[in-house]
């Protein structure tokens, strides 16, 4: 599926997806300790930095074992890590896997997401080989089903009570988009 020890970088305009380095740490901490950031994510907020370097093990490891590709969303100007894009799930027998993203709220309605998405979504597609992808977005994060939709993906069921996270419980709205079906928006039947 993916040959190499690092993730490759995928540009974009304003963004690009990179590997992540020890640097990145406390950038990663700043993200998933914002509680506003984990409101409608499956975990709690980190609360020390020992926890995103786990987080970095853990992205590593995944990478090595090639069951998940997380890359760190970098503004191309300062190549600050402002968030995260990750590929998980992967399926190479079915060729699918599901997203995950996360945004640093200083970036929040600047389009950078859908930027750093329609990147990763053209990789998933492209030199991935990837046929199906699948987002599970919490149904009352109104501003991520529309980030997705826009991208393509078409809403497919609801996982009711599916997260339990910090004594609440939490629905999952399951989102799919089809590799002929992005081709088709895109313009691009051949896939060129």
């Amino acid at each position: 599926m993916l040959q190499g020890d690092e993730l490759p970088t995928i540009p974009a305009s304003r963004v690009r997806l990179r590997p992540l380095a020890d640097s990145d740490v406390p950038a990663l901490f700043a993200v998933f300790s914002d509680e506003q950031v984990m409101r409608y994510w499956s975990t709690l907020p980190m609360r020390d930095i020992a926890e995103a370097r786990a987080l970095l093990d853990d992205i590593r490891a995944g990478f090595q074992q090639r069951s998940l590709f997380q890359w760190g969303v970098a503004r191309v100007g300062d190549d600050r890590v402002v968030g995260t894009c990750t590929l998980f799930n992967l399926d190479s027998r079915n060729r699918r896997a599901e997203i995950g993203y996360a945004l640093a709220r200083d970036c929040w309605g600047q389009g950078l997401m859908s930027e750093a998405l329609g990147a990763l979504i053209a990789y998933a597609f492209g030199p991935l080989d990837l046929l199906r992808l699948e987002a599970d977005v919490d149904p009352r994060n109104g501003p991520s089903i529309r980030i997705v939709e826009k991208l393509g993906f078409v809403r497919e069921g609801l996982l009711r009570e599916r997260w339990h996270v910090g004594g609440e419980a939490q629905d999952s709205l399951i989102l799919g988009l089809l590799r002929h079906e992005w081709e088709a928006r895109a313009g691009r039947p051949d896939g060129a």
